[in-house]
């Protein structure tokens, strides 16, 4: 979906959300996060990549919060997870931000739901044969 948007123009950020998060860490500890955030916004649209993969901890969660808060109703959020909703307080930590983070993200989203086996293990199928 980015190469497409990319293709048609749109400026598009790719980046796991353990970059973004420690981006926005280094940013809030040098008093620059407001700034950080607006660098950010030159992008239509900014795919996070694997949101329930890493456990923030609580410094993380407000910062990745922050972000997601910033572009809300004003630019683009695309996320990969392989956590359901229900799953999401392992990433936000508490019950009320957790709930307020979905929200803003499902608020004008298009959600899709893969099943299947991965690319990757597609791939490595390909492979062994």
């Amino acid at each position: 979906m980015g190469h497409e948007l990319v293709r048609q123009g749109h400026s598009v950020l790719f980046l796991p959300a353990y970059k973004l998060v420690q981006r926005l860490l280094i940013a809030k500890r040098e008093l620059e996060l407001e700034r950080a955030i607006k660098r950010l916004d030159r992008f239509e649209a900014v795919l996070i990549d694997d949101i329930g993969y890493v456990q923030q901890d609580r410094e993380e969660m407000e910062v990745l919060f922050t972000f997601l808060s910033a572009r809300y109703e004003r630019r683009s959020v695309m996320i990969t997870s392989n956590l359901v909703f229900s799953q999401w307080e392992k990433i936000f930590k508490d019950p009320m931000t957790t709930a307020c983070a979905i929200d803003r993200l499902v608020h004008h989203a298009t959600i899709l739901e893969l099943t299947g086996s991965s690319y990757r293990e597609q791939e490595a199928k390909r492979r062994d044969r």
